[in-house]
């Protein structure tokens, strides 16, 4: 399954900002609640997949990465 070309319902990144150069990781969401980490430098490989957003911002965030702002949604593009 290609991820990135698939359905999804919003897409945010998220920055390791402590590594140099800063490591970003691009989470997708589907339908369902899905979320998908992407890591963007392996064409998209699929770093770990979560239960929810919820769960996704928690390890996100225990791994010391940090949200860009905002996220996108598929109906804005």
């Amino acid at each position: 399954m290609d991820l990135v070309k698939d359905s999804w319902n919003f897409q945010a990144f998220w920055v390791d900002a402590m590594q140099s150069p800063p490591y970003l990781l691009l989470l997708l969401g589907d339908q369902a609640g899905i979320c998908y980490s992407l890591d963007p430098i392996t064409n998209y490989l699929l770093v770990t997949k979560f239960g929810s957003y919820e769960e996704a911002q928690i390890w996100l965030l225990e791994d010391e990465y940090e949200p860009l702002e905002g996220r996108l949604s598929s109906s804005e593009i």
